[in-house]
């Protein structure tokens, strides 16, 4: 098989799959014949194959996958005219504080957030796809330990944890979150990159911290076009 074929096997392929495909599930279509290495030079052809189109071949944390571009995205909502379902600032809060300081217990979040948690809220972000528990604190009643999942990492279009941005605030951790998961449920293909420069232009650390006051009715929150000031960092996967 030439790579101009091999190319055209792996690009019919990704069109058709439901779910993220990784190197080593499409080296299955050529019974490994073709190396790791080969393939993903192959998937880098087709980035740019598709670098005018209306899809763009992206690579998140499971794999690779076909979207559509975020430019696009006011025209597709037309075809959801139903309101997606909306997060509480609870539940951004909770999935803020498990993304930027995991592994946490359902204490820290508490602790951090000066409330009592929900189990409700738990629930719902496990439900979701995007918290699990991965451990337990060897301390009394053995807490469970929370960290964010792949399928979280795969809706906001990351690879891994070290590429969300760096916020001091947990306001502003939530906000953020709110807008991406916000664009999440209505189109997937927006990446938070495209989150993070669009609509509004913040300058300070204070403004970028004042994030959450900035949400709309809806629950959406304007986006910053500059870097954002570096601060706490979170672990990488």
């Amino acid at each position: 098989m030439n790579m101009a074929q091999a190319k055209r096997v792996l690009e019919t392929a990704l069109l058709c799959a439901t779910q993220p495909l990784s190197v080593r599930d499409l080296r299955v279509l050529f019974a490994d014949a073709l190396g790791a290495d080969t393939v993903k030079q192959l998937l880098e052809d087709l980035q740019l194959d598709w670098a005018t189109r209306g899809l763009e071949l992206v690579h998140v944390a499971t794999g690779w996958r076909f979207q559509s571009r975020p430019e696009l995205r006011e025209f597709l909502d037309k075809l959801q005219p139903e309101k997606p379902p909306k997060y509480t600032r609870a539940v951004l809060e909770t999935l803020a504080i498990i993304a930027y300081r995991q592994p946490v217990t359902r204490g820290d979040m508490e602790d951090i957030r000066g409330v009592t948690i929900n189990t409700q809220i738990l629930k719902q972000l496990e439900d979701r796809g995007w918290v699990e528990v991965i451990g337990h604190r060897e301390t009394v009643g053995r807490p469970g330990l929370y960290a964010t999942t792949k399928q979280f990492l795969d809706d906001l279009s990351l690879v891994s944890l070290d590429q969300l941005p760096l916020l001091q605030n947990v306001d502003a951790q939530a906000a953020l979150l709110s807008s991406v998961i916000e664009s999440e449920n209505t189109q997937p293909s927006l990446s938070l990159e495209d989150v993070l420069s669009t609509e509004l232009d913040l300058t300070t650390l204070k403004e970028v911290e004042s994030l959450n006051s900035l949400l709309s009715e809806d629950g959406q929150a304007a986006s910053p076009t500059v870097p954002l000031p570096s601060a706490e960092k979170p672990p990488g996967t």
